[in-house]
């Protein structure tokens, strides 16, 4: 099995304690992550070959977010090393009906400041059989598109499978941005994943039916979002995470997959919330493992959504969960009980 290699930015995570505001915080917890960072923990724990590339300053709190890659056994030889910053983001969580907030301080951070010469994709592809991105890396300029662009266009040269996780996020760019840009992107994608919301804000398909705001999803809805999707675009396969929001500690948690004829849901979870940032991200990660395992799409959005079911549970963004645990929750065991 060849590696996988994922490409976006690592930023510094502050959080205060618990579930403090900002404005209570006298001091802030700090971590690492970020999308596609999220994906190669993930898979690193399932044991892939996973390679994180990006580019990170020289200075020690680069040096910080290699390492803590490094100690979760992602490959981080092909991170490139210059620039003058980190992107760090502020994190918030929510409790009952007051949602989590983040702010973001990633302007003029060293990848999105990177230029295209940074990076030689020929070499960074060698034995590679699956590249993954985010809609998150080209919303952070105009050098940050041109690289996602180039890495897709050397991976479809190598007969490289390509992911897509569409992650609009409306601080970093408009929607009318994003629209253009991804349209132009896509094209190189054969896996599409999306959640909810990123169908509709950033092409502009709707599912019937669906309130996000009042936590109502509609399953033949979003058949379809992703029926759309892959006739606009020719995915081989969509996915698309559904999440019923009912308070900031609860939520219900599902995913679907679409190849083209069929139509496949997983289970539906009951989700305490412990830390939701990540859950998208983990949920990528499991299906690439699981597609690169070969299952079937059945036991395949199984395992993505059973993985990212837990990932809710874990403080932090990267879900340290291993296949095993994950297939166990699977396969149906959702007692929670003690495991000795």
């Amino acid at each position: 099995m060849g590696k996988v290699v994922t490409f976006g930015e690592i930023m510094l995570r502050l959080a205060p304690e618990g579930y403090l505001r900002f404005t209570q915080a006298s001091s802030f917890g700090a971590s690492y992550g970020g999308g596609e960072a999220n994906v190669a923990v993930s898979l690193a724990n399932f044991g892939i070959n996973a390679a994180f590339v990006t580019k990170l300053p020289k200075h020690e709190i680069g040096q910080c977010a290699v390492n803590k890659l490094r100690e979760l056994g992602v490959d981080t030889s092909e991170i490139v090393r210059g620039g003058n910053r980190i992107g760090i983001y502020f994190l918030e969580k929510g409790a009952s009906q007051r949602p989590s907030k983040v702010i973001y301080d990633r302007a003029n951070s060293a990848i999105a400041e990177a230029s295209k010469d940074d990076f030689n994709w020929d070499k960074i592809f060698t034995s590679c059989e699956w590249f993954h991105f985010t809609g998150i890396t080209p919303a952070l300029g105009a050098n940050a598109a041109e690289i996602c662009a180039d890495a897709l266009k050397a991976a479809k040269r190598k007969n490289i499978t390509v992911s897509c996780d569409l992650n609009y996020r409306k601080n970093l760019w408009s929607k009318e941005e994003a629209g253009k840009t991804m349209r132009e992107l896509m094209k190189y994608v054969d896996i599409c994943i999306a959640n909810e919301e990123d169908a509709a804000d950033i092409f502009g398909i709707h599912a019937e039916n669906t309130d996000v705001s009042s936590g109502t999803v509609s399953y033949d809805g979003y058949k379809e979002v992703a029926k759309k999707l892959t006739e606009i675009f020719g995915f081989k396969k969509t996915a698309i995470t559904l999440r019923e929001s009912i308070s900031a500690n609860d939520n219900n948690w599902a995913a679907m997959l679409y190849d083209g004829e069929s139509f496949l849901f997983s289970k539906k979870y009951p989700v305490h919330i412990v830390d939701r940032v990540g859950g998208g991200d983990s949920f990528s990660g499991a299906l690439i493992y699981a597609f690169l395992n070969e299952m079937s799409g059945q036991d395949a959005i199984e395992f993505a959504a059973a993985a990212s079911c837990l990932k809710h549970t874990i403080e932090g963004d990267f879900n340290m969960v291993s296949a095993d645990e994950v297939k166990r929750l699977a396969a149906g065991d959702a007692s929670g009980r003690v495991q000795r």
